[in-house]
């Protein structure tokens, strides 16, 4: 079997407009040395049909030579090019691979396994969608401390997609046994990071096990063979296709009747005639064409390298980002960033260097470094600098603010590296996360302060609620742009609520920063705890057997997510008021989208912060389009629906 498509032999035309059409996984092999990661790969071309004539026949003339293999065709060959390499049976530098089947195209990316090359590595794994994690199944000692360091940065760059590949089983008699140790020994260390796709494979790299075709040695392995593995993960959903970042690389002008502002697009779509805003400036136009080498388009997306024309003439230069109006990153001076350090001389807390993010790069310092990670347990500890390889969390300030948003949120715009000012030298990766350095920060992960506290039970049961009230306990998130009509809703369904005898109560968001919340402003990481604290008191109220109607913005997704696992999924109900930004523009009467507007206000959901529209709500209300009472009648219905009233 080729994996190749059969049109190659029958009609080049039509195979090379379908081989244009295929998606392209990236990925990467990773672990500790000589753990087979270059033979996995060579294998996987080999037996794939990938490799030419030429370069088998070089491979078997190298193999006398070079090869580890006892004089056999030794498939590390294929990627291990540097003499160096081949003198020493390792890899160096990130060997890269093109190759493609019927199904997808791929480039692969062949890391070294030595501490020596961890920022190799590194820099192999930024751009990869998927990181296969090869460990060798001779090993009695659990997974050694270079394969959790590089399980840790793919799980720090935001690799979604992991295969485990449990390597050499031949030499270990194909053992279900020893698979099954290793399989334990991982999960037992991967458990503390945050990977969302994680299989494990047992085969043999030199012999082909498992690599393209299922092996008869392992029967007791239910699972694919790797190569269906990559041509089938699904990865459609990885690119962040929401928040629209183009950060200007160069200003093209040709001639008189031309200005086009050229780049690479970092995340999301963009269309002809959306409205579009250029920072720092703040100054807003249309997008007047999206041209490209092949021609005007009339919507582009992530990777695309484009220009933009705008109907306005606005000055830009490069360093400068196009967003999407009522989609705009932060502009931060000050963040937290996790670092890992590239450079033999270590990380010096207030020394300058230099940071560049896509376009821009902007000179400030490391003001300190609040922990460093050991990898081998992911604890934190104190450290008073990062030495080469070492990862830790760090406070940077700059002298200039940069356009930005939290690396799990979007790669493109929350990653940067840190180049030494003197020699030019890239010396370490930055990820930025998604909390204000030295200001307030939400604490839902914080563990309670004592071990000794507990929970009072109460002596009164939740039937017993529900009796004398009538209801089942619920909550009721109204989440929507400033001005969607939240409060109105909040109120009349509170009225109505308590006129059929129910018991009832609001936590509203603004009341909430009158007293509870007093001390937080408005920053992404301020309104989470801002909703965790509201999510804490709903709870209460659920607890104790009432109706909680929450009236909170609210514009991130996943601390909406995370407020339903507090207040408990069964009693939670999202009711999105869906609202067009224009008409919450009209509505509003405190003139707040027009301070966000000129700058004045920062950080405001739908102008210059993100607010991510939920994709699944209990309920969409549109109070714009139908009266109030109408809307009411829509939640309370749906309370009834659920079994929450009788």
């Amino acid at each position: 079997m080729s994996h190749q498509s059969d049109l190659i032999a029958t009609d080049i035309d039509a195979y090379l407009a379908q081989h244009e059409r295929k998606e392209l996984l990236r990925f990467l092999t990773c672990g500790s040395v000589d753990d087979g990661k270059s033979t996995l790969i060579g294998k996987l071309l080999i037996e794939s049909k990938n490799a030419y004539e030429d370069q088998l026949a070089a491979i078997e003339r190298d193999s006398i030579v070079h090869g580890t293999v006892g004089g056999e065709l030794d498939p590390a060959l294929l990627t291990d090019g540097l003499k160096a390499e081949r003198e020493q049976g390792i890899t160096i530098d990130v060997a890269y691979r093109y190759f493609s089947t019927a199904k997808r195209k791929f480039i692969i990316a062949d890391t070294p396994g030595h501490q020596q090359y961890t920022r190799n590595m590194a820099t192999g794994a930024s751009t990869c969608d998927l990181a296969i994690i090869l460990i060798d199944a001779r090993e009695d000692h659990g997974v050694l401390e270079q394969t959790k360091r590089h399980s840790f940065i793919t799980s720090l760059l935001g690799i979604k997609h992991v295969i485990v590949a449990i390597n050499k089983m031949d030499l270990v008699d194909y053992s279900q046994e020893r698979f099954e140790g290793i399989k334990r020994d991982y999960l037992e260390f991967a458990a503390k990071m945050a990977s969302e796709d994680v299989h494990f494979i047992p085969l043999s790299a030199l012999k082909g096990d498992n690599v393209v075709h299922a092996s008869e040695n392992m029967p007791w392995f239910e699972g694919a063979p790797l190569m269906h593995m990559l041509e089938n993960v699904y990865i459609g959903s990885d690119r962040n296709l929401h928040d629209f970042r183009l950060p200007v690389q160069l200003v093209n002008r040709p001639h008189l009747d031309f200005r086009g502002f050229c780049g690479t697009i970092a995340s999301g779509t963009i269309k002809r005639g959306e409205e579009v805003m250029v920072l720092p400036s703040r100054k807003t136009s249309r997008v007047k064409s999206i041209v490209t080498f092949d021609g005007e388009l009339d919507e582009a997306f992530v990777p695309q390298s484009i220009t933009l024309t705008l109907e306005d003439e606005i000055d830009a230069s490069r360093g400068d980002m196009i967003v999407r109006r009522g989609n705009v990153p932060e502009m931060r001076n000050k963040f937290d960033a996790m670092v890992v350090w590239m450079a033999e001389e270590p990380l010096v807390p207030g020394k300058q260097y230099l940071f560049k993010q896509t376009t821009k790069t902007v000179s400030g310092t490391v003001a300190s470094l609040r922990y460093r990670i050991d990898v081998n347990t992911l604890e934190r500890g104190p450290a008073p600098s990062l030495a080469l390889n070492e990862i830790g969390r760090c406070e940077v300030t700059l002298t200039d603010s940069l356009a930005c948003d939290a690396y799990k949120r979007n790669h493109g715009t929350g990653s940067m590296i840190i180049v030494d000012r003197l020699t030019n030298v890239t010396v370490g990766a930055a990820m930025i996360m998604g909390d204000l350095a030295g200001g307030p920060r939400d604490h839902w992960d914080d563990a309670p302060a004592s071990e000794s506290l507990h929970e009072l039970p109460s002596q009164v049961t939740g039937d017993e609620r529900a009796a004398r009230f009538g209801q089942k306990p619920a909550t009721l998130l109204l989440t929507g742009l400033t001005a969607s009509g939240k409060r109105p809703l909040a109120q009349a369904l509170e009225r109505r609520l308590f006129e059929l005898g129910r018991a009832v109560a609001v936590l509203d968001g603004q009341a909430m920063r009158l007293g509870i919340s007093r001390d937080l402003g408005f920053t992404s990481e301020e309104r989470s705890e801002n909703l965790r604290r509201a999510s804490e008191v709903a709870k209460l109220f659920c607890d104790n057997g009432l109706l909680c109607v929450a009236s909170f913005v609210a514009p991130s997704a996943e601390v909406r997510a995370r407020a339903a696992e507090v207040v408990g999924g069964d009693r939670f109900l999202l009711v999105y008021l869906d609202v067009p930004v224009e008409t919450c523009r009209e509505r509003e009467t405190e003139a707040m989208y027009a301070k966000a507007d000129s700058g004045e206000i920062q950080n405001f959901p739908g102008v210059s912060a993100p607010y991510d529209v939920p994709e699944d709500p209990d309920l969409v209300v549109r109070p714009h389009e139908v009266p109030l009472e109408k809307c009411v009648d829509q939640v309370i219905a749906l309370l009834q629906e659920r079994g929450f009233l009788s």
